[in-house]
């Protein structure tokens, strides 16, 4: 019995995946379960109905849940897996992450690895200068005048990072609300501010995922501090790039720690499969909470069940990451997921992006992003 899966290529997106399937294997002979690797812009936004045809096994993003509802792409684990089961994944989750792949009661993935932009920083260069981490947007913009920041500012990011700033400010109730995407004098502020901050860095960013700033700064000494970009606690681990990184909460923006947009991963089933049961057994090896804490954190992941992200272990081997940054996972956003949300997002961070780069006028950018919102709400776009 052979099985496919699809997944995203970083340490912490296939090799952990790849060491659970492997201890799988062999617990079970005759099963064979391959994975494979692709981008992390494919991961993103590559069409998941493609991938279910060709895969039984897919690691996939939440914002995909209303689609696959829609189109019955992927297996209803609600109604296969067993009730304790679903409970013990929701009862554990690290924030909305078990509840970011139920869409209209529609369980489509289990949240085996959780992520949300966190504060990263070099803790040596930190300690060379006597220095004191950033607290508030105000000592954000003050080192990042040093040229000592550096963040994602890719245009997925870009739109992530306007949805952290425009919830902290004004409250989830501000937005997709009424055919807008934000109220007005929100969405400008937020702009204004990331717009700001994005002055003061280097140009580089605007081609930067996560991954590229997890790299730069862990092979460079000109990044201090990185205010948010979702979190990899590889490079909290020694070993694993040539400096360390150490990772914390979000700094606050008048007197209320920002908000982040919650990421991460879960594993799902195609409905082309035809084998289902194991398919089941090994999503659910993959998720409990022994092997999160043990197997699948120890190859690289970064799991997504409660249990590990408090267990002492892992936190020692990974400079308290998970311990640190729990409360910005806890209070994290949840972005939209209806059916047509993807056209939005492959658009909406092309015009934050340029704003960011060149400046001009919010309202046109805002204007820019209620129309991509109501067409793609309409489903009247080609």
């Amino acid at each position: 019995m052979k099985l496919k899966g699809i997944t995203w290529n970083h340490s912490r997106g296939f090799v952990s995946v790849v060491a659970t399937a492997q201890r799988f294997m062999e617990m079970n002979p005759g099963i064979e379960i391959i994975w494979e690797k692709r981008s992390l812009q494919a991961f993103a936004d590559y069409p998941i109905d493609v991938l279910a045809n060709q895969y039984d096994l897919l690691v996939i993003d939440h914002p995909w849940a209303g689609y696959v509802a829609d189109k019955n792409i992927l297996v209803h684990l609600d109604k296969h897996l067993p009730e304790t089961f679903l409970i013990d994944q929701a009862k554990n989750s690290v924030g909305k992450s078990h509840e970011s792949y139920n869409f209209n009661g529609m369980q489509s993935a289990l949240a085996i690895d959780a992520a949300t932009p966190i504060a990263t920083y070099r803790p040596d260069l930190f300690e060379e200068e006597n220095r004191i981490l950033p607290q508030t947007w105000e000592d954000l913009l003050s080192i990042a005048k040093e040229g000592k920041v550096a963040f994602s500012g890719i245009p997925l990011n870009a739109l992530m990072d306007f949805y952290m700033l425009c919830v902290t400010i004004g409250g989830e109730e501000y937005l997709f609300q009424n055919e807008q995407v934000v109220n007005e004098e929100v969405g400008i502020r937020a702009l204004e501010l990331l717009r700001e901050l994005t002055s003061y860095c280097s140009k580089e960013i605007f081609s930067w995922d996560p991954i590229a700033v997890n790299e730069a700064m862990s092979t460079r000494n000109d990044i201090y501090y990185c205010p948010f970009a979702y979190g990899y606690s590889n490079y909290s681990r020694k070993g694993y790039s040539k400096y360390l990184i150490k990772s914390t909460d979000l700094v606050s923006l008048e007197n209320k720690k920002l908000i982040s947009t919650l990421g991460g991963t879960g594993i799902a089933v195609s409905n082309q499969t035809k084998h289902l049961a194991t398919a089941l057994d090994y999503c659910m090896f993959t998720a409990s909470p022994m092997i999160q804490r043990t197997i699948f954190f120890e190859n690289g992941g970064q799991p997504g069940h409660r249990v590990a992200w408090l267990d002492d272990e892992v936190n020692r081997r990974s400079e308290d990451f998970f311990k640190k940054t729990l409360p910005t996972l806890d209070r994290a956003y949840l972005r939209p997921r209806y059916a047509n949300y993807f056209h939005f997002q492959d658009h909406a961070g092309d015009y934050i992006q340029d704003y960011n780069r060149n400046g001009g006028n919010p309202k046109d950018v805002l204007q820019k992003l209620d129309q991509l919102y109501r067409e793609s709400k309409r489903g009247t776009y080609t």
